[in-house]
């Protein structure tokens, strides 16, 4: 049977779903299964949900020794220092390049110009992220990445978080430049920060509600990144439109991370993802330079 019903669990684990099938069909309940973004539904006619749902929460409580919500199924999150390390980078980086007003050559080299990343720069979209233009700018952003990419790299990983954050920013400084096209200038990591917010809803939105629990309220998530949105990325002189971009880029790739969760990149995989990602903003700035 594979018709419309009523999904009484989800859950990322295949295994987990099988076993909830067999407890199902030992009960004479029709069900099915099928594979959705949020993971494995196990699906009921409408008039057989309550009776399903009776009959799981009846094994549950049999099985009481063992672990009833998912969370149990997914690896340990790694431990992990990535946004501290590139906070620390950045402020590194600013003692070489000093701040925008004393003329430095590397802002010249490495802005974000609309008219130039549109006329084929692209690199720019990746070396802007890397100046500041004060220490205030700069102390901002290393904080808020400290934590924020931290964030990011434990639910998924150094390796893909850390890319998934560099292409959000990088695709955020890309959209504002097609969208402005010309006479448009900024620096800063801002766009990769919102781009690191909008993964982490992402992320939220489409995790899989934990077993036997009330359905997620994605909407109270999507209100809340969109309220800090609007607190932090329209600030005086912000850069509003590349702030939003940000998010909607780490939104779209938060979205495709979630696959991430179903099939962890393993050690060295992380590893490999987290030097090409360097590499990445190295080959950025020999482009520019």
């Amino acid at each position: 049977m594979n018709g419309p019903g009523t999904a009484v669990r989800v859950t990322p684990s295949r295994r987990r779903a099988d076993e909830w099938a067999v407890v199902l069909a030992a009960a004479g309940i029709p069900h099915w299964l099928r594979q959705r973004l949020d993971g494995w539904a196990l699906i009921v006619p409408a008039d057989a949900a309550a009776s399903a749902l009776e009959t799981l929460a009846a094994y549950d409580q049999e099985n009481a020794g063992e672990p009833v919500a998912d969370s149990a199924a997914r690896p340990p999150r790694p431990w992990t220092i990535t946004g501290a390390v590139v906070a620390l980078l950045l402020v590194g980086f600013f003692a070489v390049t000093g701040p925008r007003s004393a003329g430095s050559a590397w802002f010249e080299a490495g802005s974000a110009d609309a008219a130039r990343i549109v006329g084929g720069e692209w690199w720019r979209t990746i070396t802007a992220l890397t100046l500041h233009a004060d220490p205030p700018h700069l102390l901002g952003n290393a904080v808020a990445l400290a934590g924020l990419l931290t964030a990011v790299c434990w639910e998924l990983g150094s390796g893909v978080g850390l890319w998934l954050v560099l292409l959000a920013g990088a695709g955020g400084n890309a959209l504002t430049a097609f969208a402005h096209r010309a006479d448009h200038l900024s620096v800063g990591a801002s766009t990769a920060v919102f781009g690191a917010v909008g993964v982490l809803a992402a992320l939220q939105i489409v995790r899989p509600a934990g077993v036997g629990s009330r359905s997620r309220r994605w909407w109270v998530v999507l209100a809340a990144s969109l309220a800090l949105l609007a607190l932090l990325g329209t600030a005086s002189h912000a850069d509003v439109l590349a702030h939003l971009f940000g998010f909607l880029a780490g939104g779209a790739l938060g979205a495709a991370g979630v696959l991430v969760r179903r099939q962890p990149v393993p050690a060295w995989g992380q590893a490999l993802l987290v030097v090409s990602a360097g590499a990445a903003v190295v080959v950025a700035w020999r482009l520019a330079v």
